[in-house]
This record gives C-alpha cells, structure tokens and sequence, in this order.
C-alpha cells in the first residue's frame, strides 16, 4: 500500500522510538532503514524503560513485523543482547523479526579500527561512538564487507578470517594495544543464535507486502544533521539518514512513499565534537541537561543542550521532505519562564537563514527571538485546542517557519504522554 518515513530532524536523540512506539499499531511492519548500534531508541512504557540500539521499536507491539533493513550495520552481540533481555519480557522476538540477508555485519575488529582510528586523531577527534560503524560502512562500499546472508554458507569461517586479516594488517599503521579473542568467541556464539531467526531477501519481502496492501513504517536512526551527505560534515555518521536513505536502505522506490514524519525536540542537543550553533555552554544549558535526563542511551556520555535551532529544523525539512511534525520533550520546558528561538544566523557579520558549507570553519553566532514560557505543567492536557496560547503560539512559531503541521506534542517519556492532533 505505502511507505511512511519517521526520522529525527536534528543530531539525533529527538525521542524516535517513542513516536515509532506509539504508531506502531497502525502499520503492519516497522522497518530499520540505516545506521546500527550507534542508535539508542529509548521507550518508556508502564515505567519499564527499554533502550533498542539494532532492532526496530515496534517490536514491543503484539502482532506487528519489524525488519532490520539491508541499510543497517548489525554487532551480533549487540543484537543477541537486544534479543535476550525483550525474550525475557515475554515479547515474542523470534516471531515478529525479520533481518535482512544484506544487513552487513560490524567484526570485532571493525570495533578496534574504529577506536584505533579515532584515538590517533588526538584533539580532531570526531567522537565516534566506537560502535565500530564507520569501518563496517567503509568495508561496505569498498566491496569488503560480510553480509548477513553469509553466515548461510559453508565457507562463513573463511570470509570471516578473509576481512579480519585484512583488518589486522591495517591496525599495523596504528600504536594501538588490543586483543580480539574474547570478543571473536563470543561473536561467533552469537552468529549461531542469529542463524536460527528468519533471515529474509527484505527488499522482495516488502515490496511483496506493499503489493498485498501492507503499511510499512520506515524508522530511520540518528539525525538530518548527522546525514553523511548533509549534515555538519565530517562530525556525522557513515549513513544518510535523511528520507531518501529509507528506499536504499529497505529496496523500496520513491513512489512508495506517502508521508514523512519528522521529530524534533522542543530544544537541541548533540552527543560529540562538532558543529552546534545555538549551544549553551552555561548554566542554562546545564539546567536542561539535568532536567532532560540528557545523557546518551548508547554512550552514557553528556550530551550537549541549546535552544531550539529553527534554520537547522528548515533545511532538514527541506532535505526530507517533512509533511509533518512532531515535537518532543515539551515538558523539559515547563518551568522555564522564557524560551528562546534560532531564527537566523550571523556568519562573518552576514546575517543568513542557510547553512553554511564549511560550517566546521566559521564562527557562527545564532540570532535569537525569545517567547514567553508557559511555566506549567503540560501533562494534564489532552488535546491541541485546550493547550495554552503560550504553548499555541511557540508551536505556531515553529509551523511558520518550517512551513510543515505539528501534528504531535510529547508532554513525558511514558507512551500516553502524547498530544495528537
């Protein structure tokens, strides 16, 4: 039938899985288009918090297909993890997941190239994740990687001693200690779980269930601002996880898809070095940080906080496509008196409403409009129209410039606190 995209329109963490989580039952599968275990998918339901790095968010909704696309890299070991513990909780995973035969695989040694490489950096350090993503994705263009399917064949064991050679030999570059033994072991351990699950040529799968009326969910990781192509290059991921990316990384074409939801936090945040625009490295920023519980699902690491940065949110509505919007973590901001908006910037003196290309060069300074806070609880609120004009007016702010519908307000991490238009 269709295609519907769901993405993050900012360097990630904007609250994905929840939103996925909540729709889910209106598809009949959710698809992983893009990116791996770099990803932290955090839902919150009944007060159990769940965090999904590789496997899709609607896994914790009965009677719903989730598949990782051929455009995800796969840790197995991340992944059996994933599996063990959603197991445990009564969710019927080998029933519902589907992985896709050309999902390429992270090694153990991809893992030690990427933390190898990112050390000899030094100061220039992007703040990679170590998750070992980009050495996978670099294999996978160069026509090096192993695929999922591969763990198919009679000679997998020699594939695999095929790159992991390869991989030494380049670590000899690097004044870098590691040893791969323990990690080897328990990754082949759990290529024989994954052997067991359904392993499927996914882009025939969903086109067949696209030509039998099925609605597909397409879940994209990450951010626009963190796009390989687009986003604030090079501090960005090894994939596009931009709207296009979803037809490369599920097999579907263009004219499948019909809506693209685009989420957004009622703020800013970023995990790592580069580029943030309207960053608050002050008490303010602080204040939001502590508030929003803002540390990485993935990393633990502090994430950066700012305003809400509406030249960022333009272009990457622009680049996807976005038909409609959802804003997040509105209550982060309930006691906040005033709140700031990024209207523009000023680059070399030049006011603009573009972004820039060396964007990792120039000192930008972000040009604020301030709004009156609505300095309340919004949890008790269940509709758009009841909302106070406070709350209307930034949401109208936001509808104007992007020129895209809010069609979602989250007021709390738990899956009912959502307001929907």
């Amino acid at each position: 039938m269709y295609v519907d995209i769901l993405l993050g329109l900012q360097w990630g963490d904007e609250g994905k899985g929840k939103i996925v989580d909540y729709l889910a039952p209106k598809y009949d599968i959710i698809a992983r288009f893009q990116g791996g275990p770099n990803a932290g998918h955090t839902l919150v339901i009944d007060g159990e918090k769940t965090v999904l790095h590789t496997i899709p968010s609607g896994i914790m909704q009965k009677g719903v297909v989730n598949v990782i696309g051929n455009g995800v890299v796969i840790d197995p070991v991340t992944l059996v993890k994933e599996i063990t513990t959603l197991t445990a909780k009564g969710i019927d995973v080998k029933g519902n997941l589907l992985i896709s035969k050309k999902a390429h695989f992270i090694l153990p040694t991809h893992k030690v190239l990427d933390a190898a490489s990112e050390a000899a950096k030094g100061k220039a350090k992007i703040g990679s994740t170590l998750r070992g993503i980009s050495p996978t994705y670099m294999d996978k263009t160069g026509r090096n990687g192993l695929r999922v399917g591969d763990i198919l064949n009679a000679d997998f064991q020699e594939q695999y001693t095929k790159v992991k050679e390869k991989h030494l030999h380049l670590l000899k570059q690097y004044d870098f200690e590691f040893n791969v033994e323990a990690a080897e072991k328990e990754w082949m351990e759990s290529i024989d779980i994954i052997r067991g699950f359904k392993l499927v040529d996914s882009e025939y799968y969903l086109n067949e269930a696209l030509s039998n009326s099925k609605k597909i969910l397409a879940e994209g990781a990450q951010g626009t601002m963190l796009d390989i192509d687009f986003g604030t290059y090079p501090y960005v991921t090894s994939s596009n996880t931009i709207s296009s990316g979803a037809c490369i990384g599920l097999g579907v074409a263009p004219t499948k898809i019909r809506e693209v939801i685009g989420i957004a936090k009622a703020y800013c945040t970023r995990v790592g070095s580069g580029p943030f625009p309207t960053e608050l490295d002050n008490e303010m920023g602080e204040r939001i940080r502590q508030i929003g519980g803002e540390f990485g699902a993935t990393t633990g690491r502090p994430r950066r906080t700012g305003w809400i940065d509406l030249v960022a949110l333009k272009y990457a509505t622009m680049l996807n496509g976005v038909t409609q919007i959802v804003i997040t973590k509105a209550d982060i901001l309930n006691e906040f008196e005033t709140i700031d908006f990024c209207t523009s910037y000023k680059v070399n003196g030049e006011q603009t409403t573009s972004i820039p290309f060396d964007i990792d060069r120039v000192t930008i300074e972000p040009v604020y409009e301030t709004v009156p806070g609505w300095n309340q609880d919004l949890s008790p609120y269940k509709d758009f129209s009841s909302l106070p004009a406070t709350v209307t007016n930034y949401l109208g702010l936001i509808e104007k410039h992007l020129g895209a519908p809010v069609s979602m307000l989250s007021t709390g991490p738990q899956r009912e606190k959502l307001i929907v238009k």
